[in-house]
């Protein structure tokens, strides 16, 4: 594209998207109309309707949350909204997935993701949208990702005629644990397509700031349950029982020196357990006691070799105390580490400067969460990042998977905001060489 119809583009964008459209443009360079793009988006997405709009969707998803590959309801609101906006998608896709297209059905694609799922947990929030399923909650922001990217694919549909290529809006099943990820790239979504954005929201940053790092910024995780059997009997007669209660004990500590003495100091590794299960009576050895966890790492090979020690410590100590175990890894697949591509975090390091100014962009230090963004990540080049929502002026918020998780939903504009800009700009800025054969599209369009 030559810089003469790439700046006319620019400047119709600019004037588009403008709040006040009635100065002219003509006199700013290319790279002061691409700057004011996001700023224009961000009060696209504050428009109070806009704002009203996304909170109701949010508010409706947090009332009934649905877990991994479960979201039948949430999808089906989903496609709702699309079907107002006239933005084709695909359905279904890893069971529950939505994949949505706007632009001009042709190359480039940049995909632009939000995961759908709640976890299995009761909310203990007393509100007027609270979980209405019991044993349910959206405890990790997952109904403020969807809310954001449907308002992403608003602001985007509404100006879909300046798009330079195609963007892919990705609602992805099953984050927690079920790797709905890896089923959406095995069903084909990321054909063609050259990146991939996504966010999360966080209570550790204040709202109107973001939180990126190039490289490795989430580990590896895997996780693990193991069945310690021995032979049930009277607490009073232990000498007649194979106790799987004193068995499991010595696994969970043994566990722990996998980190202790085995994994290098400088190589940060984890292994948690979080589930015992076992025995029903105060004064009964049961039979077999069952335990679950997970491990992570920042490597492949570290990842690999946590596994197979774990399998080899749980075994082992449970036949030391003459227990029997099995241990399985297989319901869920290992994540990759989360790596974030070095140009894409130039590119969103642009973008959210422009955006909120550069002391509103924050370098992110790696953390030991997992996220099955990683598979994306790993599959093309993906950027992924935090984008925060504490209000300092009121209570530290809770972090996610508690309870009494909450979010701020002033920070919906933003990340709606931020999931347009990151593909628009990608889109103006990163037009490849034609690689594909002539013509070559998703079919859906």
């Amino acid at each position: 594209m030559g810089f003469s119809k790439w700046g006319s583009l620019i400047s119709t964008l600019c004037m588009l998207f403008s709040p006040t459209p009635t100065f002219s443009n003509s006199n700013l360079t290319r790279d002061q109309e691409l700057s004011e793009i996001p700023v224009n988006f961000l009060n696209l997405a504050k428009r109070q309707e806009v704002v009203d709009w996304m909170v109701g969707i949010r508010r409706k998803l947090h009332e009934n949350p649905e877990l991994g590959f479960e979201e039948f309801e949430t999808s089906k609101l989903i496609r709702t909204e699309l079907d107002k906006m006239g933005i084709s998608y695909k359905y279904p896709v890893a069971v529950t997935g939505v994949v949505g297209f706007i632009g001009t059905g042709k190359p480039p694609f940049v995909a632009i993701r939000a995961d759908m799922d709640a976890l299995a947990m009761q909310e203990s929030v007393e509100w007027e949208h609270k979980s209405k399923i019991p044993g349910m909650m959206h405890a990790c922001g997952h109904d403020t990702h969807v809310a954001m990217l449907l308002g992403a694919a608003k602001l985007l549909q509404e100006h879909r005629h300046e798009l330079q290529g195609t963007v892919i809006l990705v609602f992805q099943p099953a984050e927690e644990g079920g790797g709905g990820a890896k089923k959406m790239i095995e069903a084909g979504i990321l054909e063609n397509v050259v990146a991939i954005f996504g966010l999360h929201v966080t209570s550790k940053f204040p709202i109107g700031t973001v939180a990126g790092s190039s490289g490795p910024i989430l580990a590896g995780s895997g996780f693990f349950e193991a069945v310690i059997s021995g032979k049930g009997g009277h607490a009073a007669l232990p000498q007649h029982a194979i106790d799987p209660i004193l068995g499991a004990s010595n696994v969970i500590v043994s566990l722990q020196h996998l980190i202790s003495r085995e994994a290098n100091p400088l190589d940060s590794q984890i292994v948690t357990v979080g589930k015992f299960q076992g025995g029903g009576a105060f004064n009964v050895i049961p039979d077999s006691v069952t335990i679950g966890g997970t491990f992570r790492a920042f490597s492949k090979e570290s990842l690999m070799q946590l596994k197979q020690r774990i399998e080899d410590v749980i075994t082992q100590q449970a036949a030391v105390q003459r227990c029997t175990a099995t241990v399985n890894f297989d319901d869920k697949p290992l994540y990759p580490v989360t790596v974030n591509n070095k140009e894409l975090h130039q590119h969103f390091g642009s973008v959210a400067r422009d955006m909120l100014g550069g002391e509103n962009v924050m370098e992110l230090k790696p953390l030991m969460g997992a996220e099955d963004f990683s598979f994306f990540a790993e599959a093309i080049p993906g950027y992924f990042y935090f984008l925060g929502m504490q209000d300092e002026t009121q209570a530290q918020l809770e972090p996610g998977h508690s309870p009494h998780y909450t979010v701020n939903e002033d920070a919906l504009p933003y990340g709606a905001a931020l999931h347009a800009s990151l593909a628009t700009r990608y889109l103006l800025e990163y037009q490849p060489e034609p690689t594909s054969p002539k013509g070559s599209s998703h079919d859906e369009l």
